[in-house]
């Protein structure tokens, strides 16, 4: 069979320390293989196909309702991670089926207003909310009415684990998590300077003597230390020089975008938005989705509503607010 041939091409070809499509884990769920794709491929396309993958063309990055068409979404940022970690993985002959699936599927729980959704969330519910947690339940829980994708264990771990804090199991996940600074603080720098937040006068000078002056430059030193750095070695890495200017860049923009801007200035209402409809539906949980009524048998009440809210767009959030506490005009019937 196809698979069986690429299966084989892995054990050749890849690093001693990549993951190989036939000796994952499993999944929760024992399925037949597929006779084309790999276990890691069949992933992918789970992710790629799912209702929470298209959802993200309508949600934050960082800039909340901006006017124009180039910024960032959760979408756009979503394939820049994939871009970014699937040329680090080639480089270091790993695998990169496996490290696409964890970097489509690794924001798929991300709120309605990119973290300041997650913010406001964490804060009014009991059990809290964490995104990476979240895009563990949808992966497992929510997708297919409640089915869940039913994805192998190295996808789930890299999903889980993507965040600074976290630590994944394989070097798959790994490269996802460390592309995944990579992309947000180059292409978030860069959506700053578009809506004049910054300038590239702004940027610290120490930093871009490091790692370069403009956006690609930057993002190319970056992916060429990692991959000279991790090289043929068990863990992924930057050096320390590298690794401290980036983090010199993540500190500065979360002092001047991320936690005080002028345009992060919408952040109160759309906290104000999500309350409000977390507030209603818990109040009126008979008033959720059919399948988040199901959820609410099975989890309660608060996980029910939480998981409604959180697979909200941007403007569907808006449009719910809109049409629960905004009066219509009136008319006759």
């Amino acid at each position: 069979m196809i698979r069986q041939q690429y299966e084989e091409r892995e054990k050749m070809f890849f690093s001693p320390f990549a993951a190989l499509s036939s000796k994952s884990r499993g999944r929760a769920k024992p399925q037949d293989p597929c006779p084309v794709r790999t276990e890691f491929q069949r992933d992918r396309d789970r992710i790629l196909h799912s209702k929470s993958f298209r959802r993200l063309k309508h949600k934050t990055q960082v800039f909340i309702a901006p006017e124009g068409d180039h910024y960032r979404t959760r979408m756009t940022h979503t394939l820049d991670v994939a871009q970014i970690a699937r040329t680090i993985s080639r480089a270091l002959r790993l695998n990169e089926d496996l490290t696409e699936a964890i970097a489509l599927g690794h924001d798929l729980g991300h709120t309605p207003f990119g973290h300041t959704g997650e913010m406001i969330l964490d804060k009014i519910t009991q059990n809290g909310f964490k995104h990476n947690i979240h895009s563990l339940r949808v992966v497992e829980v929510i997708e297919e009415s409640g089915k869940g994708l039913n994805l192998t264990w190295e996808v789930r771990d890299g999903i889980l684990n993507h965040t600074k804090s976290g630590t994944p199991s394989t070097l798959e996940g790994q490269v996802v998590s460390l592309s995944d600074r990579i992309a947000y603080i180059n292409h978030d720098i860069d959506d700053a300077i578009r809506a004049r937040v910054l300038t590239s006068e702004d940027i610290p000078s120490d930093c871009i003597e490091v790692l370069g002056k403009t956006h690609g430059e930057r993002i190319n030193c970056m992916i060429m230390d990692t991959i000279a750095e991790s090289l043929n070695k068990p863990v992924i890495a930057m050096s320390a020089k590298i690794a401290e200017a980036t983090e010199c860049l993540r500190d500065f923009m979360f002092e001047r975008v991320y936690l005080d801007s002028l345009a992060k200035t919408e952040e109160k209402k759309a906290m104000y938005v999500i309350r409000q409809l977390y507030e209603h539906f818990f109040e009126k949980p008979e008033f959720l989705p059919e399948e988040y009524l199901y959820f609410m048998e099975q989890y309660g009440k608060e996980q029910a509503v939480c998981d409604y809210i959180a697979g909200m767009t941007d403007r569907y959030a808006v449009r719910t607010f809109h049409d629960l506490f905004v009066p219509a005009s009136w008319k006759q019937f």
